[in-house]
């Protein structure tokens, strides 16, 4: 009898999980529930498989709402009817199609009217539905003549006078308004609620007719679904057997141009992996996949596949990955096996901005029917949630910033903040919008909307409703269709070489920079900044820890830099086994057969699987189990829960020490989420050595494109900084030699116009196009009749030095500019027929201070060009030692004159402390770690030059500087305000620095975690 309830899928109006609203069905006997959210299918699936587990019928639907206004509730006859509701509101949502207010095309679903929206005709399968609270409305003649056609409504939104309250607040937030303000059609009713079958028939014993009625929809509507079968596009060619053909094909004739002719291991491991993938009925998913690669390589773009895919020879030999799993010996069973029943997962990255060419072919290829992103649920945050509820409470901004951004410990302790931190909290976990997954793409054998309604968010591509797990659930494994920087900074970089020097370089033949010395040694001294993956404070301090001088050094570096790692103590045994590796034992045979190649160490997922497989005597389904938590794909806490149960059964049983168990399965449990697969690692590691390739071969052309690309880790200026450390001569933006982005002349770089920032995206495209396309500009005057802009931004690119080819002073251009623009300033010139050139005027010689550029580039660029940081200086002092003898000053105190270039925060059982990175006033970088008691008396004060006191402390070749005090150093005034002190010193407050912030709980110190370095016999 209730046709009618709403789950907190129906976003920003229900409060009820589906969870609870199972258990509420269970407690009051109901035996048929319809699930009907409002303009979504969200929980359908997740509903059905409650219902089946509680032996309730289930029923689903949509209620069916255009700007808050109920139209009608759909209700579902079978499974077809879903995707018939499903179009209805996908054509609204992704084409604009109107959603009719009465008898829309649904032949196959039953639709309930409102009273309030009762259509001149009913259709056969269309009804409509009277509250309770509605029935004495029936003594109206215009009413009383559609008893034959009515059915019980009882909607379901709220379970308590709680849940009703925090309805309202719901709706507020949904309508950008105070509770207060709400209209009584904003909001649901009191009754709508669960109450007892006999109660609930009891009020409509007068009318029989309704109760029959209600009883033959209930019948008509079912729900069932085969969760068991793949939903993705089946085939590639027409058949299974024409795609295992194609792909043995393929597979065969990548191996020649990757291993020869004659290469007996790599033929076996191709045939043992295609029978694999035939057995699973995978040769499509391959194939898409591989076509997806063609039209990219086709298109000239670059891509890594990388995650577990990249442990599959045939993957390699199509070209989806270039990692050889033979080489790094990676096994095809932690990619796919014969108990997995879901498809493989392939991980491709493409460059950020192509990455929206290769989505555009694969929704053409397939068609929009067949194609969409994963969709994600977005729940409330802590932050955001007390600043919404407060916002619904009538709170000012200045009590809504306070609720959001300090701790609850300090939110005052009056009636309204316990109000808010009250139905705060009940909002936790509740989803408030639904989002576009970052990178998963569904393509479906049927029509995509049997499944799902799709909605088109702004970027432009159709979204399914539910998120990536739902998608599994119901038979859907998803394409990962990823974007990155760092492959938009190789490529260009590779056009640009070839541009400028004619020269051209085979980027993707990996063997140019594995093995290549120069690079090696670049590695070894983290000499890595625009590198990908490589270049962060932290990984060049684990490089030069490491001295790492190889690729699989590389390899293992880029998974043991991960959280999971680092928390367990890991990263720490790892450097310290790496640098002694006479100086331990490995704590059990099992570590040492299994794990040689990391010193015993757990890095990568595969070896948390082998330990828990070979030490722990782990089934391989519990394997599976465990390489499903560490990869964020394990949603079932229960099964992890039975898999540690077994892990301590199986090991006791096989004589471990509890100890050396309870150390193990630390390990294991800390990787959770958090680690790498080998193959991801190595698809990084050769990404990382591409560009770092490139950077010691080709350095200045590499920065370039890193500035273009939009650097990485760092911003613009210390992209700039590094290009100028590597031999570049650094230009201010011109008119005639810049381009939109940044672009070189030999040596000579011109930063980009892109990076003025008070000069329109659109006029800084239009300088350089007008120039290719009419030759140089030959004046300021001849500049603005070619180009519409206004005076502001005119000045702007006078300030920066854009038109210093007149050999023109900037006051003597500022002041022809404003005789351009004669009292109209604001006016854009336009060139005319007859052009009167404009009368010239001799202006006296200023002697201008030589820092005044310098401060008009911090002003529009947001740095120093024509200066160093510390040519600003008041001090001539630069400190008592220098980045590059450092490791000289073990346990020594210092004294350093530094440049701020970035901070991250670490959270410590003590309190924040940072790890600061810096350059010398020899240009060189440093690192040092500042401790919570000292920055309680020394904190960082924004950008800027500091004069910093500390102690060195040299770890395994990489020495940091440990704070004791450190002070900001002042600016000479800014000479272009020396009669306003405050305003000299406004552009040395506005430097920036890069921060960092880590919201996670503090990682355990050595001395809690208590690694073992001995053999720890088993007990028999």
């Amino acid at each position: 009898m209730f046709l009618n309830c709403h789950s907190f899928h129906s976003l920003r109006y229900g409060t009820i999980s589906l969870q609870e609203l199972v258990d509420q069905a269970v407690d009051h006997q109901i035996q048929t529930l319809a699930l009907t959210d409002i303009n979504t299918v969200t929980g359908i699936y997740d509903f059905l498989k409650l219902c089946n587990e509680n032996n309730i019928k289930p029923i689903v639907g949509m209620e069916i709402r255009i700007d808050s206004k109920l139209y009608y509730i759909c209700l579902a006859k079978h499974q077809k009817s879903v995707g018939e509701i499903n179009r209805l509101l996908t054509n609204y949502n992704c084409d604009g199609i109107e959603i009719p207010r009465h008898n829309p095309l649904l032949k196959s679903t039953v639709v309930i009217y409102p009273l309030q929206n009762i259509p001149d005709q009913l259709q056969e399968h269309e009804y409509i539905g009277i509250r309770p609270e509605e029935l004495n409305h029936l003594v109206k003649l215009e009413l009383k003549k559609w008893i034959s056609k009515m059915v019980i409504l009882q909607p379901v939104t709220v379970k308590t006078k709680q849940d009703y309250n925090l309805h309202k607040i719901l709706r507020a937030i949904d309508n950008n308004t105070l509770i207060s303000k709400l209209d009584a059609e904003d909001y649901c009713k009191e009754t709508e609620t669960f109450v007892g079958k006999k109660e609930l028939l009891d009020q409509y014993r007068n009318y029989p007719q309704i109760i029959h009625n209600t009883a033959a929809v209930i019948n008509q509507c079912s729900f069932d679904y085969d969760f068991s079968t793949p939903k993705n596009k089946q085939y590639f060619t027409d058949s299974r057997e024409n795609d295992f053909k194609l792909l043995t094909r393929l597979a065969n004739e990548g191996m020649v141009v990757r291993y020869g002719d004659d290469h007996p291991e790599a033929k076996a491991r191709v045939e043992k992996e295609l029978a694999v993938i035939d057995h699973l009925k995978f040769s499509g998913y391959f194939l898409i996949t591989w076509d997806i690669i063609q039209y990219s390589n086709k298109m000239g773009f670059m891509h890594v596949g990388r995650g577990s895919g990249a442990n599959s020879i045939v993957s390699y030999c199509l070209g989806i990955t270039d990692i050889c799993p033979l080489e790094l010996d990676l096994y095809f069973e932690r990619f796919l096996n014969l108990n997995r029943k879901t498809p493989p997962d392939f991980d491709i990255d493409w460059s950020w901005n192509t990455r929206d060419i290769i989505l555009e072919y694969i929704f053409n290829k397939y068609g929009k029917d067949h194609v969409a992103f994963c969709g994600t649920n977005v729940e409330f945050k802590y932050r955001s949630i007390f600043r919404e509820v407060g916002k619904a409470f009538g709170l000012p901004k200045e009590e809504l910033d306070v609720l959001a951004t300090r701790p609850m410990s300090e939110h005052d302790d009056n009636s309204v903040f316990k109000q808010v931190h009250k139905y705060g909290k009940l909002l936790e976990k509740f989803p408030n919008q639904r989002s576009m997954h970052s990178c998963g793409i569904l393509i479906s054998e049927e029509p995509i909307t049997n499944y799902t309604a799709l909605e088109m968010p702004p970027k432009g591509f159709p979204i399914v409703q539910f998120d990536m797990h739902t998608a599994e659930d119901i038979g859907f494994e998803k394409f990962d269709i990823l974007s990155q920087r760092g492959l938009g900074t190789i490529k260009d970089t590779v056009d640009l070489i070839k541009e400028k020097r004619g020269i051209t370089v085979d980027i993707k033949d990996t063997t140019l920079s594995k093995n290549e010395a120069k690079c090696n040694e670049f590695l070894s001294i983290g000499k890595t900044i625009g590198c990908f993956y490589i270049e962060s404070p932290a990984m060049r301090g684990l490089l030069r820890r490491l001295k790492c001088e190889d690729y699989k050094t590389l390899v293992a570096a880029s998974s043991i830099i991960r959280p999971g790692v680092a928390q367990s103590g890991m990263m720490k045994e790892y450097i310290f086994r790496h640098n002694n590796p006479k100086k331990f034992e490995y704590f059990h045979d099992v570590f040492k057969k299994e794990l040689g190649e990391t010193y015993g160490i757990m890095v990568y997922q595969e070896d948390v699987i082998k330990i828990a497989l070979h030490f722990g005597g782990l089934s391989a389904a519990d394997g599976d189990v465990l390489r499903r938590a560490m990869s964020g794909k394990g949603r079932s806490l229960s099964a992890l829960q039975k898999v540690k149960d077994h892990f301590f059964e199986s090991c006791k049983d096989l004589g471990h020490p509890e100890q050396l168990s309870k150390e193990v399965y630390r390990q294991i449990e800390s990787f959770a989420g958090y680690s790498f697969c080998k193959a991801h690692s190595a698809s990084y590691a050769v990404e990382s050595y591409q560009s770092l390739y490139l950077k010691v071969y080709y350095p200045i052309e590499f920065m370039v494109c890193a500035i273009n690309n939009g650097g990485g880790f760092y911003r613009t200026e210390v992209y700039v900084h590094e290009a100028k450390m590597l031999g570049a001569t650094i230009n201010n933006p011109c008119v005639n030699l810049s381009e939109y982005q940044t672009t070189v002349y030999g040596q000579d770089v011109y930063l980009g116009l892109m990076h003025i920032e008070k000069v329109e995206g659109k006029i800084a495209m239009m300088i350089p196009e007008e120039r290719r396309k009419n030759g140089n500009y030959t004046s300021l005057e001849n500049f603005v009749k070619r180009i519409p802009i206004g005076i502001e931004t005119l000045q702007t690119l006078i300030f920066i030095g854009a038109f210093r080819f007149t050999g023109k002073q900037k006051h003597e251009l500022l002041i022809q500019a404003r005789f351009l623009f004669g009292n109209n300033q604001s006016t854009l010139k336009q060139p005319t027929l007859l052009d009167e050139p404009q009368k010239e005027y001799t202006l006296p010689t200023i002697v201008k201070n030589p820092f005044e550029d310098a401060f008009d580039e911090i002003e529009i660029l947001g740095f120093p060009v024509s200066f160093s940081p510390f040519d600003l200086l008041q001090t001539k002092y630069r400190g008592s030692v220098m980045a590059k003898d450092l490791v000289k000053y073990h346990k020594k105190q210092i004294k350093m004159l530094a440049y701020l270039i970035s901070r991250k925060h670490v959270p410590t059982k003590r309190g924040a402390m940072f790890f600061g990175t810096w350059i010398d006033a020899e240009g060189a970088y440093f690192d040092t770690a500042h401790f919570p008691n000292c920055l309680e008396e020394y904190p960082f004060q924004g950008g800027g030059c500091y004069l910093l006191l500390g102690t060195v402390e040299v770890d395994f070749h990489f020495p940091t500087i440990t704070i004791h005090k450190m002070a900001k150093m002042p600016f000479v005034p800014d000479p272009r305000y020396s009669m306003d002190k405050e305003k000299s010193l406004e552009a040395a407050r506005s430097l920036h620095e890069d921060i960092s912030m880590t919201q996670r709980k503090p990682y355990p110190q050595e001395h809690e975690i208590g690694l073992p370095r001995q053999k720890m016999n088993s007990v028999k």
